[in-house]
């Protein structure tokens, strides 16, 4: 099993979360979060300047069967996707173990 997480804009969400579904993913927990970006510079907005060092994200993590691994990067990289700085990012990592609380099932079945 495997550990998807993802920071993605607020305003891809919505996207992300209906290219998920469509693939049959349909659990995920998600926070609000906030980060620090690369970006030095701030944005001029209607004669306000605005600082983005600060940059409002959405962290989004999913565990996934190996064999469903690729499908679900894919899925979360072609649904968040703008082509401008700050998409976000993406990390995969090992999950040893998955337990289902109310039927005490674990491995695969925990999950689904």
């Amino acid at each position: 099993m495997k550990k998807v997480e993802a920071i993605i804009r607020k305003s891809k969400f919505d996207e992300v979360k209906k290219a998920l579904h469509q693939i049959e993913v349909n659990f995920f927990s998600y926070w609000d979060v906030t980060g620090v970006g690369n970006e030095k510079q701030g944005h001029v907005y209607r004669g306000i300047s605005y600082s983005t060092s600060d940059i409002q994200r959405r962290y989004l993590v999913v565990v996934v069967s190996d064999d469903f691994l690729e499908r679900t990067v894919s899925t979360l990289l072609e649904a968040a996707y703008t082509g401008n700085v700050g998409d976000g990012k993406i990390f995969v990592s090992d999950v040893v173990e998955a337990y289902r609380i109310r039927t005490k099932e674990n491995g695969h079945a925990g999950i689904n």
